[in-house]
């Protein structure tokens, strides 16, 4: 599997993504903000988190007016995968990607602790490592994770199995516990905690590995 990790300015979790990537068997690229085109032959997009920008907008707004966003965009149009993790999650909010918007933590306060996550019965390689209701823990680290939806687009995404994992207590105000989410073709996932962050024992554990490891190992059977 070939994929790309986006860099921008504040981005600050790019080469943990990159290892946890190359770990699972990935031959990863590091792609510029400003570059207008992907790299030949890339499945997977990542946009990892951080502060792209600085924030001073609203959260991952500017980064998804980069040039290489279009190239994104256009890659997931034509059934590629894409993932974003926290900062990254709100890019693909903001150029459309995913449905709904994160907000400021309901305490005002920025939380960066590890959280107890169910895995929802949801179908996308994303979750292949993983069985329908289990408990993993995995770190987050945002002052903007409050996912939102209103009320028809969230009975949406639970009437078409699209929300991937829940919090199990949340820590940030999320409408219906949710931490990550999917698009319609399953190929793209949206999550404020970070599996790069616990993908090896020196971190502390390893449940964020076994996304990876499932995502490889149902790309290299496509």
């Amino acid at each position: 599997m070939k994929a790309a990790v986006i860099v921008f300015p504040g981005s600050n979790c790019d080469r943990d993504l990159k290892v946890a990537l190359e770990r699972a068997g990935a031959d990863v690229t590091m792609v510029w903000h400003k570059d207008t085109e992907l790299p030949r032959g890339i499945d997977l997009v990542a946009v990892p988190g951080g502060f792209s920008f600085g924030d001073y907008l609203r959260c991952g707004a500017i980064a998804a007016n980069s040039p290489i966003c279009r190239s994104l965009v256009a890659h997931v149009e034509r059934g590629g995968f894409a993932l974003g993790i926290c900062n990254g999650f709100q890019v693909l909010t903001e150029t459309g990607l995913l449905p709904g918007a994160l907000r400021r933590n309901e305490n005002l306060k920025y939380i960066c602790k590890p959280v107890g996550l169910r895995v929802e019965a949801c179908e996308t390689a994303y979750l292949a490592g993983y069985a329908a209701g289990q408990e993993i823990t995995v770190p987050i680290a945002h002052h903007d994770g409050n996912y939102y939806v209103d009320d028809a687009k969230l009975a949406q995404l639970q009437g078409e199995g699209r929300i991937a994992f829940t919090y199990l207590d949340n820590p940030n105000g999320s409408v219906a516990d949710i931490a990550g989410v999917v698009s319609r073709n399953r190929r793209v996932l949206g999550m404020m905690p970070h599996p790069e962050r616990m993908a090896e024992p020196a971190h502390g554990g390893t449940d964020g590995k076994a996304m990876f490891d499932g995502l490889m190992s149902q790309m290299a059977l496509a």
